[in-house]
């Protein structure tokens, strides 16, 4: 009796801050630590799962022109909150939320190179798999689904992107991915797949819904434009959409648009989040 009677009661709350800032310093060295083959198949599933979400996102959006802005944004934030959950809940490697193994970083369990080579590894898995995905979307024809709604919608986004400024790109990036990282951060809270669901879905929907720039959310929205216009530039030149598919380029969406938004991620997840989360509960303190 004595034994059993001192056992631990499982505990069912929520973690708390201080709590939450230990587990994503300890899931930053465990990911920093994974072997690349493992964890490139595990970066080019969470770029297929990013890219899923937007083409939820973009068939949101398909044929909402008579609708009002603010609303189907919203929408279409729901839907892309997909992504995110998949790679959370399924269990993937997504470059922008692992700018929190900074954390582990700042406390010393991380070394530079571990770091650097752990988001070099991933980014370039999330791009091989959100680039296949927009791949197999444009073969599957879905351009033309909806009389070409959902074609016209792509090819928009896309468009829209590679006119961003430079500065403006960054700055973007830098609210988007404080708040995926704040959704990441969320979850470490989590002690039930509802929470973690839950834990996402507004921050994700809101960086949607106000327009923030998201590098591999990117690497799927860009190639699709691209690769529409390539593979059935029927579909382009036969309707009046007001766009130039010349106006596409492999060189200008990396120069123009991913260069500065992924600069813009990393800032926003490891400072705007990580840093700031780790001075207030990591930070060694001098005793007093």
């Amino acid at each position: 009796m004595a034994e059993s009677g001192s056992k631990a009661t499982p505990r069912l709350d929520a973690l708390l801050p201080p709590e939450m800032a230990k587990q994503a310093e300890e899931i930053g060295v465990k990911k920093a630590s994974m072997d690349a083959f493992g964890q490139f198949v595990l970066a080019v599933l969470a770029g297929a799962f990013v890219a899923l979400g937007g083409v939820f996102a973009t068939t949101a959006l398909a044929g909402s022109g008579a609708a009002p802005w603010g609303p189907t944004r919203v929408l279409a934030g729901v839907a892309f909150s997909l992504g995110l959950i998949l790679v959370i809940v399924g269990g993937a490697e997504l470059f922008t939320g692992n700018n929190l193994i900074a954390m582990a970083w700042a406390s010393g369990r991380v070394t530079t190179r571990a770091l650097l080579r752990s988001w070099a590894i991933v980014y370039a898995g999330n791009f091989v798999g959100a680039a296949a995905t927009a791949m197999l979307v444009c073969l599957g024809g879905t351009q033309r689904f909806g009389d070409g709604a959902f074609g016209i919608t792509a090819f928009g986004i896309a468009h829209a992107k590679l006119e961003l400024g430079f500065g403006q790109a960054v700055a973007l990036g830098i609210l988007c991915n404080a708040l995926v990282c704040l959704a990441v951060w969320l979850s470490y809270s989590a002690r039930t797949t509802t929470d973690r669901i839950l834990a996402i879905v507004f921050p994700i929907s809101a960086f949607v819904a106000a327009g923030f720039e998201h590098s591999v959310a990117n690497m799927y929205f860009v190639p699709l434009g691209l690769f529409i216009a390539a593979l059935d530039p029927g579909f382009v030149t036969g309707r009046d959409l007001g766009l130039s598919a010349q106006a596409l380029s492999w060189s200008g969406f990396v120069l123009r648009n991913l260069l500065p938004v992924t600069i813009g991620n990393v800032i926003g997840g490891t400072l705007l989040v990580g840093a700031v989360y780790w001075f207030v509960y990591l930070r060694r303190r001098p005793r007093a």
